[in-house]
Protein backbone atom coordinates (compact mmCIF):
# COMPACT_ATOMS: atom_id res chain seq x y z
CA UNK A 1 0.00 0.00 0.00
CA UNK A 2 2.86 2.36 0.84
CA UNK A 3 4.43 1.74 -2.58
CA UNK A 4 1.20 2.70 -4.33
CA UNK A 5 0.97 5.92 -2.29
CA UNK A 6 4.57 6.80 -3.17
CA UNK A 7 3.83 6.19 -6.86
CA UNK A 8 0.74 8.41 -6.69
CA UNK A 9 2.90 11.04 -4.98
CA UNK A 10 5.33 10.84 -7.88
CA UNK A 11 2.40 11.22 -10.30
CA UNK A 12 1.36 14.39 -8.46
CA UNK A 13 4.96 15.66 -8.54
CA UNK A 14 5.14 15.07 -12.32
CA UNK A 15 1.88 16.95 -12.77
CA UNK A 16 3.23 19.86 -10.69
CA UNK A 17 6.48 19.86 -12.66
CA UNK A 18 4.75 19.94 -16.04
CA UNK A 19 2.53 22.83 -14.95
CA UNK A 20 5.29 24.88 -13.26
CA UNK A 21 8.30 24.54 -15.57
CA UNK A 22 8.02 26.12 -19.03
CA UNK A 23 9.50 24.03 -21.83
CA UNK A 24 8.11 20.69 -20.66
CA UNK A 25 5.12 19.33 -22.51
CA UNK A 26 3.10 16.16 -22.66
CA UNK A 27 1.19 15.18 -25.78
CA UNK A 28 -0.74 12.10 -24.65
CA UNK A 29 -2.33 13.32 -21.40
CA UNK A 30 -2.75 11.10 -18.36
CA UNK A 31 -1.16 8.02 -19.87
CA UNK A 32 2.06 9.97 -20.45
CA UNK A 33 1.97 11.39 -16.92
CA UNK A 34 1.57 7.90 -15.45
CA UNK A 35 4.35 6.54 -17.65
CA UNK A 36 6.71 9.43 -16.80
CA UNK A 37 6.09 8.81 -13.09
CA UNK A 38 6.80 5.10 -13.52
CA UNK A 39 10.00 5.69 -15.50
CA UNK A 40 11.22 8.38 -13.04
CA UNK A 41 10.57 6.00 -10.14
CA UNK A 42 12.64 3.28 -11.81
CA UNK A 43 15.40 5.74 -12.67
CA UNK A 44 15.64 7.05 -9.10
CA UNK A 45 15.60 3.58 -7.56
CA UNK A 46 17.89 1.71 -9.96
CA UNK A 47 19.93 3.85 -12.32
CA UNK A 48 20.68 7.00 -10.30
CA UNK A 49 22.38 5.26 -7.34
CA UNK A 50 24.74 3.43 -9.70
CA UNK A 51 25.57 6.63 -11.56
CA UNK A 52 26.08 8.51 -8.29
CA UNK A 53 28.69 5.97 -7.25
CA UNK A 54 30.42 6.12 -10.63
CA UNK A 55 30.44 9.93 -10.73
CA UNK A 56 31.37 10.45 -7.07
CA UNK A 57 34.86 11.84 -7.83
CA UNK A 58 33.42 14.49 -10.17
CA UNK A 59 30.70 15.32 -7.66
CA UNK A 60 33.29 15.66 -4.92
CA UNK A 61 35.48 17.97 -7.02
CA UNK A 62 32.51 20.20 -7.92
CA UNK A 63 31.24 20.28 -4.31
CA UNK A 64 28.05 18.43 -5.22
CA UNK A 65 27.02 20.57 -8.18
CA UNK A 66 27.50 17.72 -10.62
CA UNK A 67 24.52 15.98 -9.03
CA UNK A 68 22.31 18.65 -10.66
CA UNK A 69 23.82 17.79 -14.04
CA UNK A 70 23.30 14.08 -13.41
CA UNK A 71 19.64 14.61 -12.48
CA UNK A 72 19.10 16.81 -15.55
CA UNK A 73 20.66 14.16 -17.79
CA UNK A 74 18.44 11.46 -16.31
CA UNK A 75 15.40 13.74 -16.68
CA UNK A 76 16.32 14.32 -20.32
CA UNK A 77 16.81 10.57 -20.81
CA UNK A 78 13.12 10.11 -20.07
CA UNK A 79 12.37 11.81 -23.40
CA UNK A 80 14.07 8.87 -25.10
CA UNK A 81 12.00 6.30 -23.20
CA UNK A 82 8.58 7.93 -22.83
CA UNK A 83 6.73 8.80 -26.03
CA UNK A 84 4.89 12.12 -25.78
CA UNK A 85 7.25 13.61 -23.18
CA UNK A 86 9.03 16.60 -24.73
CA UNK A 87 11.69 18.95 -23.36
CA UNK A 88 12.57 22.21 -25.10
CA UNK A 89 16.23 22.18 -24.05
CA UNK A 90 18.74 21.74 -21.27
CA UNK A 91 17.37 24.53 -19.05
CA UNK A 92 13.89 22.96 -18.83
CA UNK A 93 15.59 19.62 -18.12
CA UNK A 94 17.60 21.13 -15.27
CA UNK A 95 14.65 23.04 -13.81
CA UNK A 96 12.33 20.07 -14.31
CA UNK A 97 14.70 17.72 -12.50
CA UNK A 98 15.03 20.16 -9.60
CA UNK A 99 11.28 20.79 -9.31
CA UNK A 100 10.44 17.10 -9.67
CA UNK A 101 12.98 16.08 -7.02
CA UNK A 102 11.79 18.72 -4.55
CA UNK A 103 8.10 17.99 -5.17
CA UNK A 104 8.62 14.23 -4.87
CA UNK A 105 10.61 14.68 -1.65
CA UNK A 106 7.98 16.99 -0.15
CA UNK A 107 5.03 14.75 -1.09
CA UNK A 108 6.81 11.64 0.23
CA UNK A 109 7.56 13.46 3.51
CA UNK A 110 3.83 14.14 3.89
CA UNK A 111 2.97 10.49 3.18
Amino acid sequence: MHLILRYLGTVAAVLITVNVVPGISLSEGWTTILLVALVWSVITMVIRPVLQILTFPITLITFGLFSFVLNAALFWAMTLVVPGFVLAGIIPALLGAIVLSIATWFINKIL
